[in-house]
């Protein structure tokens, strides 16, 4: 059974490592010159299984409108009169309910701690070498209305079976040390110590030559232009290079996954959410992170590498606009003057952009389409690394068990 994968981000690539580990013929297919050089590439590092949340969550839209007007918020909204946008933002609205964020949550956090368990044992039989760290994720909070809303997800994360620990002030200095600047501004915290942390992009360089060693096609610097259907089935990809055939075919194209089944009839609600990362040196290892913060009160992650500190956060939403505004840039910047002001080096900061495919609820789209033999893995929003391997694994089994298998809550159905 031949399948082609469109798309060598770390989903793309993850998936095509599981289907061929399940015996498919697997052809990826990509317009970079190698995986993982879009946004795969310089994303906040972190694989936060316990993190695993929807952005739709109750108190959003005030907080929206909040953020309109503060220089540092999370949130930025370019002006538009765009119906992608708007259709987008009205679904996503709509999943700000209570009731819908609990089953988004619940639903997410399966599919991570499925991750999880996937990531461990692929590094138990290969020990991948990508700057990893398992330290958990501090998750910081500046008020005590931050910590009186983690309380639902307390619940949840009960429920799932994610382990986590409440930390006071004192404790989150005695987690992160590096945190001292910050002990008059500190509430508390949320310690998820099942968090892992590591540089993507070596990720998936090292599982792409494992992959190719396991007999994965790889066909780089080649131009998705359509797929070409024929009686509800997809036949081949017309691409730079000709005409790809398949037996099946799985888009893992992230935010260009939409544009591309579009003409099919086939709607992903999914939207280019940019962010922003920076990544720079640690000149002082006392006073740099050991693992992940994620500031609440701006949604940036600080992360340790092992000489390095990635920075990202800030979610933009301006269409396909690959621009570096100096504006948003500083929203980063302040948060790593704020949180380790002598850990670090901004003059040798690297700066970085990529768009985030995002769900309307905040859970990827895995699963079959209406055409019988195409496949999504996409839409994984800020948790493309987190929910990889579970989402391979759980495309491979629905793949494998030739339509026996189905999950309506995962696959495009959903929103019909």
């Amino acid at each position: 059974m031949k399948v082609v994968v469109l798309g060598s981000g770390v989903i793309g690539l993850t998936s095509a490592w599981y289907l061929s580990q399940a015996g498919f013929e697997v052809t990826v297919v990509d317009r970079q010159s190698r995986a993982a050089e879009e946004t795969s590439f310089a994303n906040a590092g972190q694989i936060s299984y316990g993190y695993s949340s929807p952005w739709a969550a109750p108190g959003i839209p005030t907080k929206a409108l909040k953020w309109l007007f503060e220089q540092h918020a999370p949130l930025k909204i370019k002006p538009s009169l765009s119906p992608e946008l708007i259709h987008w933002a009205s679904q996503m609205l709509l999943n700000c309910q209570l009731s819908h964020y609990k089953t988004n949550k619940a639903r997410m956090l399966t599919i991570a701690n499925r991750s999880r368990d996937c990531l461990a044992q692929l590094n138990r039989q290969y020990q991948l070498q990508y700057q990893g760290r398992r330290q958990g994720t501090l998750q910081i909070f500046r008020n005590n209305d931050q910590m009186s809303a983690v309380e639902r997800d307390i619940e949840l994360l009960k429920e799932s079976g994610t382990r986590f620990q409440l930390l006071d002030r004192q404790q989150c200095l005695q987690q992160e040390p590096g945190l001292e600047n910050m002990n008059g501004k500190l509430v508390g915290g949320l310690y998820l110590p099942d968090d892992e942390t590591g540089d993507c992009y070596l990720f998936c360089q090292q599982l792409q030559t494992l992959a190719e060693q396991a007999g994965v096609k790889f066909l780089f610097d080649t131009n998705i232009n359509e797929l070409e259907v024929d009686k509800q089935c997809i036949r081949g990809v017309n691409t730079s290079q000709g005409t790809i055939t398949g037996d099946r075919f799985v888009v893992a194209l992230g935010s260009y996954s939409k544009s591309l089944l579009a003409p099919l009839g086939v709607d992903l609600p999914i939207y280019p959410v940019k962010g922003y990362s920076l990544t720079l040196p640690v000149i002082d290892d006392q006073q740099a992170p050991t693992s992940t913060i994620m500031d609440e009160t701006y949604k940036v992650a600080v992360t340790r590498f092992d000489e390095r500190i990635r920075v990202a956060g800030t979610a933009e939403l301006a269409g396909f606009d690959a621009t570096l505004p100096d504006k948003r840039l500083a929203t980063l910047n302040h948060v790593v003057r704020n949180l380790f002001p002598k850990g670090t080096d901004l003059t040798q900061a690297e700066y970085w952009s990529g768009f985030r495919p995002m769900t309307p609820d905040g859970t990827p789209i895995i699963g079959k389409t209406p055409i019988k033999n195409l496949y999504t893995n996409t839409g994984h929003g800020t948790l493309g690394w987190t929910m990889a391997c579970g989402s391979a694994d759980i495309l491979t089994e629905l793949m494998a068990s030739d339509g026996r298998l189905e999950l309506e809550e995962l696959c495009v159905e959903r929103y019909q």
